[in-house]
């Protein structure tokens, strides 16, 4: 759903700039709530590995595909606000390096596949955990509900924003018949990764999922048929906060370096639901060619590598990488801001 340069004019693109900003801001003092020297780097592994996913479009119906928006599955595994923060990094890493989406735009993108599906998917995400038993099969349960609905909400979004500052006069009722209709077909493919994802991090370390805080199950034994609580182990395990996450990182980057070097590659070619709506309803006739066009890595290819298999490969792996420094040492220093201010704190508390 990346939003190129010409659908949205130049004013109501800047009031989205600017909203778009205040709500990374925002996000920005939220994250120093959610992150920590220990979870930083998983921080920026969340939003390398949606980078990689997002190169795999899948095929929804009549010839259009559809792709991870991501903010679900950033907002259940870190936090709502870095989960802004991860998308902002990914759509800021796609439209500089890869020509993905609209530079004039970025506010619009931000705004739309950022702050509105993380917002949406979290409340919802919380509202459903609020009313289901407090298990891991509830929180997978409910990261499947939260994820489906946000894509159609972020249809609902860019209908609105396209009412309001589109380029061409087309309805918008049939805008709106198309985004929605399109985008809950999509919205299926985006519940069933993120339920996935999420059940997989929360079967092995719950400890590290945001939105499974306080999730206990313990550990039960069969005895004559019945299900019944094991006995407390005789020694304590370590506290989750020292826990190595070594192993957890290492295997989310190998996992989102072989999605995007290689499984990219057998994505669907169709055109995306926006991009279908686009064509089938006119909406692109004042499109703008993209700044970044002559990129090296444009179009998720690396230039003068002849080899399509090759090119797409390394690029994915490049994005892949950059997504990874750039959100890592975005969440590191947020971070760090957080254990500045603690310390400050500390200090004053000792002094009175």
């Amino acid at each position: 759903m990346h939003v190129p340069d010409g659908f949205i004019n130049a004013p109501v693109s800047a009031v989205t700039g600017v909203v778009a900003a205040g709500a990374v801001a925002v996000s920005l003092r939220g994250a120093r709530r959610e992150l920590n020297e220990r979870t930083a780097p998983l921080a920026g592994l969340v939003a390398a590995f949606i980078f990689a996913v997002q190169m795999l479009n899948f095929p929804v119906a009549a010839g259009t595909s559809g792709h991870l928006l991501g903010g679900a599955l950033a907002a259940i595994l870190v936090g709502p606000y870095t989960g802004v923060l991860c998308i902002s990094v990914v759509l800021l890493m796609q439209g500089i390096l890869f020509a993905d989406g609209g530079l004039t735009a970025l506010g619009v993108n931000v705004l739309d596949m950022g702050v509105v599906t993380t917002v949406v998917a979290y409340a919802l995400f919380r509202g459903l955990l609020g009313v289901l038993p407090r298990t891991r099969r509830s929180v997978t349960a409910a990261s499947f509900v939260a994820a489906l609905v946000s894509v159609p909400a972020a249809a609902c979004a860019f209908t609105l924003i396209y009412w309001i500052g589109g380029t061409t006069d087309i309805p918008i009722g049939k805008v709106f018949t198309a985004m929605v209709g399109v985008h809950v077909l999509i919205g299926v493919g985006e519940a069933l990764i993120t339920a996935l994802t999420v059940g997989a991090v929360v079967a092995v370390r719950p400890d590290l999922v945001h939105g499974a805080k306080g999730l206990t199950a313990p550990l039960k034994l069969r005895v004559d048929g019945e299900l019944v609580d094991a006995p407390a182990p005789a020694r304590e395990p370590a506290p989750a906060a020292h826990r190595p996450t070594r192993g957890l990182w290492a295997t989310g980057l190998v996992t989102a370096l072989v999605l995007a070097g290689f499984v990219s590659f057998y994505a669907s070619a169709n055109p995306d639901g926006l991009e279908k709506v686009a064509t089938d309803k006119g909406i692109d006739k004042e499109a703008k060619e993209h700044a970044a066009k002559d990129s090296p890595l444009a179009d998720y290819g690396v230039k003068d590598v002849s080899n399509a298999r090759l090119s797409g490969g390394l690029a994915g792996v490049i994005g892949v990488g950059a997504t990874l420094v750039a959100g890592s040492g975005a969440f590191y220093v947020v971070s760090r801001r957080r254990r500045t201010q603690d310390e400050a704190d500390t200090r004053t508390e000792e002094k009175v």
